[in-house]
């Protein structure tokens, strides 16, 4: 039996160091490549044509939807997402046949994916159906989702809790744990909260990732300023100026710098 090339991608360190430990005891699973992020995925996935590709859902920057979408149909591996519950990702992966682990991974589920994915590699190429099954389940889980997004996020201001309309927010930049908001008025406020929770709670045409600890409001970007190494100063109406990560800088040029 041939082993099965296998990439995975996930941005904590001991995800991958349980995952790796799992798939070390299998003799039909060959570790080709990690990623501690989306962009890193998408570079290991064109660069090592990997079989497989085993994808937390939730990355930061770039998540594990995204990094399929990045993906032309002749370079999309077979996929399985990884992802703690989530009952809109687990019927959009049902109902379009994409396989996913949840987390805490168990050995004996691995192993039956690991079974199905030697059937399909059996079946020749595959690489556009597997494209044409994920980027429908992104869809559907995309569809499904949308009403969940967040229209108001709320902030304490002294003894007050404010309602902040998400389309008023300019900017969320992490420190550490917490949050800070900036308004479009340069109103600013500061929230107990993961940048990376928060990211999948807001509408993912309206915010933009700039970098690991920044998001901005696609509509109060107003000038972009390339920078030495292939990065940018992004330049926001209410003053601000943030810089964009080298990673990210590749998914800003894609999304608005094109026409």
């Amino acid at each position: 039996m041939n082993k099965i090339r296998i990439v995975i991608a996930d941005d904590e360190r001991p995800a991958r160091a349980f995952l790796k430990a799992i798939l070390q005891n299998f003799e039909d699973a060959e570790l080709v490549g990690e990623a501690e992020n989306g962009a890193e995925a998408i570079d290991l996935i064109k660069q090592l044509k990997p079989d497989l590709a085993l994808l937390d859902l939730q990355m930061p920057e770039v998540s594990g939807l995204e990094v399929v979408k990045f993906l032309r149909k002749n370079q999309m591996p077979l996929v399985v997402f990884v992802t703690a519950y989530d009952e809109y990702a687990i019927q959009a992966f049902e109902v379009n046949a994409v396989d996913y682990l949840l987390k805490p991974i168990e050995r004996a589920r691995l192993r039956e994916t690991l079974n199905r994915v030697h059937e399909r590699l059996e079946q020749g190429d595959f690489r556009e159906t597997e494209n044409r099954r994920v980027k429908k389940a992104v869809e559907v889980y995309e569809d499904a989702t949308r009403h969940e997004f967040l229209e108001r996020i709320p902030v304490k201001k002294r003894e007050d809790i404010l309602l902040v309309p998400v389309a008023d927010v300019a900017s969320i930049v992490a420190d550490g744990e917490l949050l800070h908001i900036t308004t479009r008025k340069n109103e600013k406020f500061v929230i107990n909260f993961r940048l990376k929770d928060l990211e999948s709670r807001l509408e993912p045409d309206k915010f933009i990732r700039l970098s690991r600890g920044a998001l901005a409001n696609v509509e109060m970007i107003e000038r972009i300023n390339p920078m030495p190494g292939g990065t940018y100063l992004v330049n926001l109406k209410n003053g601000q100026e943030i810089a964009s990560s080298r990673l990210q800088s590749r998914i800003l040029r894609e999304r608005l710098l094109k026409l």
